[in-house]
């Protein structure tokens, strides 16, 4: 699949001499959703800043559809469709005339069937006379979406999309961006919710102090560095591990009612079968027998405590 976007060496150097980006090197595939996760500071917002344009990288380069996004701007710029944290609106505007202005910003002509069903597609239709200050803060970040939207671009960046929203209108917009990628448009988002990455990714980028720790297929990426853990509840407690479990990373939980083992998937023997028949064999009855595999959100708590 071609890239859409191609970074290339990117740092980024501020006054003061704090370095927000240290060489980043990353292609984004057209037609993919793409996560970028990390902890707050990490430099999501100034990468798709540079990405966009919005940021002048001390280094490196942003290439949009073979375009370079500091040379050909406006062409770059009017590809691209941006979300940003903040909610900024302005608060005595409707929601139809903030949508429609944004779509002329881009010098596009004026499509009202477009606009509607923009509107439509995010529940948005019925507030199309409102003022932006009577709106929730998730109905303000829908209108976000579709100025975003106005101008039909064939990127969408998503910064923190659903911070502030509840859980129903956070599926819509999940629902929303399946609909987009369906159609064409690329979407890169950046998420405190590790979720959303989760349900929606097709490749995932972790970003730590500035710089790219991993780039990996969703699926890979948890096939790879997933872990599982086999529970299992006793009938009687149990004060420590038997003896004969020593090699094993085993753990008492609940007050000696449970023992879990955890192990790597991506390794050929789990040990799991050697695990519950010693522990048969060291006199212990079960109640119960449970695996749970470990979510992205475990994944990625490891990976960035391995950088600290």
């Amino acid at each position: 699949m071609d890239s859409v976007i191609s970074v290339r060496g990117l740092n980024k150097v501020y006054q003061g001499g704090f370095q927000a980006l240290k060489n980043i090197n990353l292609e984004i595939k057209k037609g993919e959703i793409f996560a970028l996760l990390g902890p707050n500071g990490a430099g999501k917002t100034t990468l798709i800043s540079a990405i966009c344009g919005l940021v002048n990288p001390t280094d490196g380069q942003v290439l949009v559809d073979g375009d370079d996004i500091i040379k050909d701007y406006k062409k770059t710029r009017s590809k691209i469709g941006l979300v940003p944290q903040e909610l900024t609106t302005d608060a005595f505007e409707t929601v139809w005339n903030t949508v429609n202005f944004s779509r002329g910003l881009f010098g596009k002509p004026k499509n009202h069937a477009y606009i509607e069903k923009i509107l439509k597609d995010l529940t948005l239709l019925e507030k199309k006379d409102n003022q932006l200050m009577t709106l929730s803060g998730g109905m303000k970040r829908r209108v976000l979406i579709a100025k975003a939207l106005s101008h039909e671009p064939e990127i969408l960046f998503l910064d923190e999309p659903t911070a502030g929203v509840d859980v129903e209108l956070r599926k819509d917009m999940w629902k929303q961006v399946h609909e987009l990628r369906e159609a064409g448009v690329t979407v890169i988002l950046t998420t405190h919710y590790i979720e959303e990455a989760e349900e929606m990714a097709d490749r995932v980028g972790v970003i730590d102090h500035g710089e790219i720790i991993l780039v990996e297929n969703k699926a890979d990426l948890m096939q790879k560095l997933g872990r599982k853990e086999l529970i299992v509840d006793l009938v009687e407690p149990v004060q420590e591990v038997p003896s004969c479990l020593g090699n094993y990373d085993l753990k008492i939980e609940e007050g000696g009612q449970r023992i879990v083992y955890a192990y790597n998937t991506a390794e050929a023997q789990s040990g799991v079968g050697e695990v519950v028949e010693k522990l048969r064999g060291a006199g212990l009855r079960f109640r119960d027998i449970n695996t749970k595999k470990s979510s992205l959100e475990d994944i990625f708590v490891n990976l960035v405590g391995e950088k600290q």
